[in-house]
C-alpha cells in the first residue's frame, strides 16, 4: 500500500506543480484558448487564476517534500485535504458552467486526493 500511496501522490503533485506553474506563467487568455477544458478561466479574474495556480503548486510540493526531507511530514495529508478542496471548487465550477462531462476529471482528481489523505492518515501515516 505504501509504494501505491507513493506512485498515487508523486503523479499527483507533478500533475499539480506543473498545472499550477502554469496557471502561474501563461495569461489568462492563452488559457481560455487551450479549449474547452480550460474556459473555466473566464469566470476568474487574472488575479484569481494565478492564486489558484499558486495554491496548486504549492500544495503539490507539499504532497512530496515533507515526506522526502523528513520536515513535517504530517503536512501530506494536510497539503492534499487543501488540494481536494480545490477540486471541490473546480467541480462547483464546472456545475455553475453546466460543464458536467469536464467535472468527471475534477471528481477523478479528488478520490485520487482523497486516497491520499486516507492512506497518509490512517493506512501508513509517516511515523518518527
Amino acid at each position: 500500500m505504501n509504494l501505491a500511496l507513493w506512485i498515487v501522490t508523486g503523479l499527483l503533485a507533478a500533475a499539480y506543480v506543473f498545472g499550477g506553474a502554469g496557471k502561474l506563467i501563461v495569461p489568462k487568455e492563452r488559457i481560455a484558448a487551450f479549449g474547452p477544458s480550460a474556459r473555466w478561466v473566464e469566470d476568474w479574474s487574472a488575479g484569481g487564476v494565478k492564486a489558484i495556480g499558486a495554491l496548486e503548486v504549492l500544495g503539490g510540493a507539499g504532497l512530496v517534500l515533507p515526506a522526502v526531507t523528513g520536515v513535517a511530514p504530517v503536512l501530506v495529508p494536510l497539503a492534499a485535504v487543501g488540494l481536494a478542496m480545490i477540486m471541490v471548487g473546480a467541480a462547483v465550477t464546472r456545475v455553475r458552467r453546466r460543464e458536467f462531462r469536464l467535472m468527471a476529471v475534477d471528481l477523478a482528481y479528488l478520490v485520487l486526493l482523497l486516497f491520499v489523505v486516507w492512506g497518509r492518515s490512517v493506512l501508513e501515516p509517516f511515523t518518527g
